[in-house]
């Protein structure tokens, strides 16, 4: 272990962070996307700083495989425009990077000021850039050039501690960004880590402020949810912090309403995380039938409906409707939710019948007007 001083106003050094080297971290760095490393080389060629950051350094470091791998730098947008043609600047008010490969794409961001607290877009260093991630966990920057770990928040000691802790004071943490209480729950269910007492009951207070939170983010964040192995593990939590009441309204009013949808719902949310441990990549709407099957069963005596006057195209029409409205406000594929639909009506013996093919009618013969045999091809 190693430590990176710095100095204070009157010049003294000053202990910065903790330095992990590769035998106290155990990453691989055949574990990491190699685009991801050309990229941090090639910015270090360029005379630039770069480092893996958030999730990725944190799945590496607890041994699961990242879904993303995040850089940040010391180089403004337009000087890492510059060094990657396949590139593109992106956001008005917070300025990032995409740098393209393929249908990967790279999220590769500057180090931020912290001078207006954890939102401002002002360039700044990578001590103030670490006071602006939400939780120690994902504070932890890793270079994989030096095969070193770079922690300021102590990170290290609390992933091995399985305790989520933010960075960000909380006075200011959520109403800065509501999102961040998302994580929170969404962290603590995957890495099995402890929220303290002061977290837990400060994100139940302040669950409100989900409500100013716009659908599109709420959508990404309950898409998030659905695609996760941990998705019941995650609900719990969500419920237990009041949470889920802001991201799926319908939903939780019958759970408080009804132990037995409870009961269901929970049952259909972890088979849903059984879905995306064997078939991660199984199509939205497979696991959307899972979110709207309890709640279509509830809709009417369906063995009556089967046998009323109502045609499928009509039972179907009402249904999609209902269930529209069920999953506000997210706002999945349209053709996701319509295969859930017609899923749920076929589970509940609503099924679509197939017209019958009208017969072909043949063309009479033509015969001739003087002797009444058929007319030859040939004839005019």
């Amino acid at each position: 272990m190693l430590i990176r001083y710095g100095t204070d106003g009157q010049g003294r050094p000053v202990k910065k962070a903790v330095v992990y080297t590769q035998t106290e971290h155990l990453i691989s760095n055949k574990n990491i996307d190699p685009d991801a490393l050309q990229i941090i080389n090639r910015l270090r060629d360029a005379g630039f700083t770069a480092y893996i950051v958030g999730g990725a350094v944190r799945d590496l470091i607890v041994g699961n495989k990242p879904k993303d791998f995040d850089i940040v730098t010391d180089a403004t947008p337009s000087k890492i425009k510059r060094i990657f043609r396949n590139s593109r600047i992106i956001g008005r008010r917070f300025r990032l990077v995409h740098v393209v490969f393929g249908t990967k794409i790279f999220e590769v961001s500057t180090f931020r000021s912290n001078a207006e607290g954890s939102v401002g877009n002002d360039f700044g260093t990578i001590e103030e850039d670490v006071q602006r991630r939400d939780f120690t966990m994902n504070a932890l920057y890793y270079d994989p050039l030096q095969q070193q770990v770079i922690d300021y928040v102590g990170g290290m000691r609390d992933i091995k501690k399985h305790i989520l802790r933010p960075v960000i004071a909380l006075d200011k943490i959520f109403v800065e960004d509501p999102v961040r209480m998302l994580r929170a729950i969404k962290y603590s269910a995957t890495t099995h880590a402890k929220m303290p007492h002061s977290l837990r009951h400060k994100i139940r207070s302040s669950a409100s402020l989900l409500s100013q939170v716009s659908p599109s983010r709420l959508t990404e964040e309950l898409l998030k949810i659905i695609n996760n192995v941990y998705a019941y593990e995650i609900v719990q939590e969500a419920l237990d912090t009041d949470l889920f009441i802001y991201l799926q309204p319908s939903a939780t009013g019958l759970i408080y309403e009804s132990r037995d949808f409870e009961s269901k719902y929970m049952e259909s949310v972890k088979k849903l995380g059984q879905l995306n441990t064997i078939e991660p990549d199984a199509r939205l709407g497979k696991k959307l039938l899972l979110l709207i099957k309890d709640f279509v069963g509830t809709l009417t005596d369906w063995e009556k409906e089967t046998a009323g006057k109502y045609s499928y195209t009509e039972l179907y029409g009402k249904t999609w409707t209902e269930c529209r409205n069920f999953v506000l406000p997210m706002n999945p594929v349209r053709k996701e939710l319509e295969f859930a639909v017609k899923a749920a009506l076929n589970e509940c013996g609503v099924k679509a019948h197939q017209p019958k093919k009208a017969p072909v009618k043949q063309a009479p013969k033509q015969t001739s007007k003087k002797n009444g045999s058929p007319r030859s091809s040939g004839s005019r």
